[in-house]
Parts: structure tokens; C-alpha cells; sequence
């Protein structure tokens, strides 16, 4: 009898893995267009925005599929920069500058006092993103410690509230003592809790507070069952969606590169769980973000 030849397992693993890695590479394809929305936190350097030409294709391509606007985040001073450049590039970006909380230990003077004057210019319309991180410290060594994210939350709260601008707030892992810091130094009229990650309980007292909550798509994802419920709390009134891009692209494209123009597949995904048509989840987010930003757009 003649021997058959076993299966080449290596092949096929090695098969698998440039498969994965070319699916990762992929964006996704385009969604139905929903109209309107406005993608409420993305970051459209990391998205390959680096200059105005490149930041006009990637609007251009979110605008096609009903994504009028962005607000695009910088997480340091260079960041920042850019992003207030990008929001004088496109009137369909606008910016949101800070330091992220991981960056926390670069705000000193100079810093402050840029980005303070950065804050004077009606193209920026958020402080953002701050708060607190509890996952890297110790994980990275230049990583800004709990102790100095603290100093720097507090004084970009105080920012916010001279200012007049809302407030951007990124957690991870610090619900507790992030409501904390918010309740002892006093929020400022608006606060926007940036890509909501929070159960039930957090929610609620988020809501009570009156504080907006953002949705990004890790609400799609079929194992975020606590978040999911969350959504369910929040009021129509206090509900914004964001891509966080090129982050947390929904499912069924986990993994695969995020865009602004992505953002209907999450609107979808979220006015499922909440048992809304999407054409009404999309008017709500969008008057809400227009609102929350003092956007000088009209529907």
C-alpha cells in the first residue's frame, strides 16, 4: 500500500497568518450611507492624515457615506499642534487638544501656556483627551504615574471650566477615582466621556450628572454584553458616537484599519442594542455632538 503523504502543517499555518496579517491590513469595505453623523472623537494623523491633501481624501471618503464632521484628538503637545493645523486645513475637522493622561508628566509651562492659546482658536472645541489611565503605568517606562496624571486631570479640568469649552475624558480603569476628581474639583459645564467603557452603575451616575456619553465600536462587539447594557441607560440627549480611529473598528471588521468614514457601521450596531432606527439614532448623536461642540453646522 502505498504511504500517503502527511499534511503539510506548517504550510498552512504559515498560510493562515499571512491571511490574518492581509485581513488586518484590509479596511473595510464601505457601509450604507446613514445621514447625518458626526464622527465625535477620531485621530486623523494616526488615520495617515498628514497633511491638508490627505486629510481632505479621508473626510472626502467619510463625508460619501453621511459622516459631515470630525473632531480630531491629540494625545501631546505635537499632537496638538497638528491637530489644530488639520482643523485650519478642512472646516469639516475641528480639534480637541490636551495632554493624554500618559502624557501627563510632559505638562509643564510652556506646555500649559500653548496649549491654553491654542484654546483661544474657534476651530479647537474641546479640552480633550484627559483623565486618567490605571492600565500603563508600570507597564511603560515613560508613562506618567497616578500621582502626576492626577495634577495634570485637575489642572486641564480647571482649563476647561476658564475656558469654556467641554471637556474630553479618556478612562481606563479609573472609573471611581476619575468621578472622584471630577466631583472634588468641580466639572465643567460639559463633560464628554470618551469612548464609554463603563457597566451599568457607572453609567447611571454619569447620566445623573448630566455628562455626555460617547460610543465607539466596541459596543458592536459580541462579547461587551456590560457596555451594551450601559448604552441602554443613556437618554437620546446625552449620547454621541466615535471611531476613535484608526482604533476600534466594529465588528464584523475587529482588527482591520478604523476610519471616520467606518462610523455608520457603529451607529448601526448601537441603535440596535437600543432598539432605535438608525435614522433616528443618527439625527440625535448628530444634534447632540453639534450642540456639545458648538459646532457651526446646520442639519
Amino acid at each position: 500500500m502505498t504511504d500517503q503523504a502527511a499534511p503539510d502543517k506548517t504550510s498552512d499555518e504559515k498560510s493562515n497568518k499571512e491571511l490574518k496579517k492581509e485581513r488586518r491590513r484590509t479596511p473595510p469595505p464601505d457601509p450604507e450611507a446613514l445621514i447625518p453623523l458626526i464622527d465625535s472623537h477620531t485621530h486623523l494623523a494616526a488615520c495617515g492624515g498628514r497633511d491638508a491633501e490627505s486629510v481632505r481624501k479621508i473626510l472626502d471618503h467619510a463625508e460619501a457615506v453621511g459622516v459631515r464632521a470630525v473632531v480630531t484628538v491629540a494625545d501631546d503637545i505635537i499632537d496638538a499642534r497638528w491637530a489644530v493645523d488639520a482643523a485650519r486645513w478642512d472646516s469639516r475637522a475641528y480639534a480637541a487638544v490636551a495632554l493624554h493622561p500618559t502624557h501627563a508628566h510632559q505638562l509643564d509651562d510652556a506646555t500649559k501656556a500653548e496649549l491654553e492659546e491654542m484654546l483661544t482658536d474657534p476651530r479647537v472645541v474641546s479640552v480633550g483627551e484627559t483623565g486618567l489611565d490605571y492600565y500603563w503605568p508600570g507597564k511603560s517606562d515613560d508613562c506618567a504615574t497616578v500621582p502626576q496624571q492626577h495634577e495634570a486631570f485637575a489642572w486641564h479640568i480647571d482649563l476647561a471650566k476658564r475656558i469654556g469649552k467641554p471637556l474630553m475624558i479618556h478612562n481606563r480603569e479609573a472609573d471611581r477615582d476619575l468621578l472622584d476628581v471630577l466631583e472634588r474639583e468641580g466639572a465643567p459645564e460639559t463633560v464628554i466621556m470618551h469612548c464609554f467603557s463603563g457597566d451599568e452603575r457607572v453609567a447611571a451616575e454619569c447620566v445623573e450628572r448630566g455628562y455626555l456619553l460617547s460610543f465607539a465600536g466596541t459596543v458592536s462587539f459580541k462579547n461587551s454584553t456590560v457596555l451594551q447594557a450601559a448604552a441602554r441607560l443613556v437618554p437620546d440627549d446625552q449620547l454621541l458616537i466615535e471611531t476613535d480611529a484608526p482604533f476600534l473598528t466594529p465588528h464584523p471588521y475587529r482588527g482591520q484599519p478604523n476610519q471616520s468614514y467606518v462610523l455608520p457601521y457603529t451607529a448601526r450596531a448601537l441603535a440596535e442594542v437600543r432598539g432605535q432606527a438608525p435614522e433616528a439614532l443618527a439625527q440625535s448623536v448628530t444634534k447632540n455632538a453639534i450642540r456639545a461642540y458648538g459646532l457651526d453646522l446646520q442639519l
